[in-house]
């Protein structure tokens, strides 16, 4: 078929895609898996091939990525309920004192929300913005932001959070990368559009705490009279599967993927075992060690499963759509696009996650969704490991700007910090904005010299 026809019928898919879910309203996972489909009959496909091109996408896919955002979803849930994130807050706030406020509550979200989701973390720690908000008298938006700076960016950028492991998954990253250039990028991109931007808007826009939400909001203190959790631990268990992946990323840089050492690494630093490792970990520190029952722990790891599922089926729909995209041919037509474009494959990325994300809202789909279109570049291309985890954060990036009335950030910001429509568009929409454009700066800089 010609390149001309496989244009057209990646973005006639696309358009599709996005009726199906902004005007009819329909599941994206089904939407997905249907516009996959019919590209593929559409694409040339034969017919007896087509149902094995879905299993092979689907399957390659979720044997991978159903481990890792399932075992760090209970490491969340763990932390969660036994009060270890509550600690975790408190001690940095009590390190960092009212007057750097700002830099504690950026930090929080940004150390927390690895685990935990973007939703889950901002209410559970939104009390402590309403307490600092009554004692300073400043603005919400003055502590507000800072934190919901540090959650967006540990929820885009740095697993075990869905959205960075799904895109690593579709298109073939290593994890340990995604999880060094996304420290590299969200730290500067938090301090910027988190503590610096909340200061600026702070300043002129004043909203106090909004009361009618208070009683709405649940208290962070878990755990009923148990005992708590220490600091140190309940953030070992957050950074030592970070600390083993890299690991194992950096001893085959150094060492060479031949050595003993870092194929020890290889198996003690793969997500897999750091993961499982943690989870022990939070399961005896902060279940068994605390005073939970093995059936209360059951409990809680099975409980935290349940937002999880059509992630996970979401991410293997975007998997379909790459391995449709790949077999129609599509692939090595969208690398001599990029090529005559001229436009570095980050940028590329980054763009095409931008359209998707401003045009249907949610995060999570335009991760996957461009995921699913960029898969088929990398499989071409040849490019490096370290430079397809720039990739990674780069379609991140896209999928974090622009958030407005179509994202359901945007209205739970919204309701919890008490802000108009306009408010919350001069706010959070700017915030994300700056934190998606300072991020892909900096990999695009990165991708540079790799």
């Amino acid at each position: 078929m010609s390149a001309a026809f496989l244009i057209g019928l990646t973005v006639v898919s696309i358009l599709v895609l996005l009726y199906l879910i902004i005007v009819l309203r329909m599941q994206a996972f089904i939407a997905l898996l249907l516009v996959s489909l019919l590209a593929a009959v559409a694409g040339g496909i034969p017919a007896g091939e087509i149902i094995d091109t879905i299993q092979q996408g689907m399957g390659g896919i979720l044997g991978y990525i159903a481990v890792v955002i399932g075992i760090g979803t209970m490491i969340g849930e763990m932390l969660h309920v036994s009060g270890g994130a509550k600690q975790i807050a408190d001690t940095i706030i009590k390190g960092f004192g009212e007057r750097k406020a700002p830099w504690a509550l950026s930090l929080i979200g940004l150390i927390v929300a690895i685990p935990v989701f973007f939703e889950v973390a901002l209410i559970l720690f939104i009390p402590l913005v309403y307490n600092i908000t009554r004692k300073t008298g400043k603005s919400i938006l003055r502590y507000g932001i800072p934190l919901a700076a540090g959650i967006a960016v540990a929820h885009s950028f740095i697993p075990p959070t869905p959205g960075p492991v799904a895109v690593a998954a579709l298109i073939g990253a290593d994890l340990g990368w995604v999880i060094f250039f996304g420290l590299i990028a969200g730290i500067p991109a938090t301090i910027v559009g988190g503590i610096f931007f909340g200061k600026y808007i702070g300043d002129r826009i004043v909203v106090g705490v909004p009361e009618n939400m208070v009683s709405a909001v649940p208290g962070i203190e878990m755990g009923g009279e148990r005992r708590k959790p220490g600091f140190g631990i309940a953030v070992a268990i957050i950074i030592v599967p970070l600390v083993l992946i890299l690991s194992n990323t950096a001893s085959g840089v150094w060492l060479g993927e031949e050595h003993i050492a870092s194929q020890w690494m290889s198996f003690i630093g793969h997500p897999f075992s750091a993961l499982m490792i943690s989870i022990l970990m939070a399961f005896y520190f902060l279940g068994t060690k605390l005073g939970f029952t093995r059936e209360e722990v059951q409990r809680v790891a099975t409980k935290s499963m349940e937002p999880v599922g059509m992630i996970i089926l979401l991410t293997g729909a975007g998997g379909v759509f790459g391995r449709v995209l790949v077999a129609t041919g599509v692939g090595e037509v969208l690398v001599d696009v990029m090529s005559s474009s001229n436009l570095p494959v980050v940028l590329f990325a980054f763009l095409v996650a931008t359209v998707i994300r401003v045009a249907q809202g949610s995060a999570t789909v335009a991760m996957v969704t461009a995921a699913g279109l960029i898969a088929p570049i990398i499989e071409m291309g040849g490019y490096s490991p370290p430079l397809i985890g720039t990739i990674v954060i780069a379609i991140a990036c896209g999928a974090t700007v622009l958030s407005h009335v179509n994202d359901s950030g945007f209205w739970l910001v919204k309701e919890y910090m008490g802000l108009t429509e306009k408010q919350t568009l001069q706010s959070w929409t700017i915030m994300e904005t700056i934190i998606g454009v300072t991020g892909v700066s900096i990999v695009l800089i990165i991708s540079l010299f790799l």
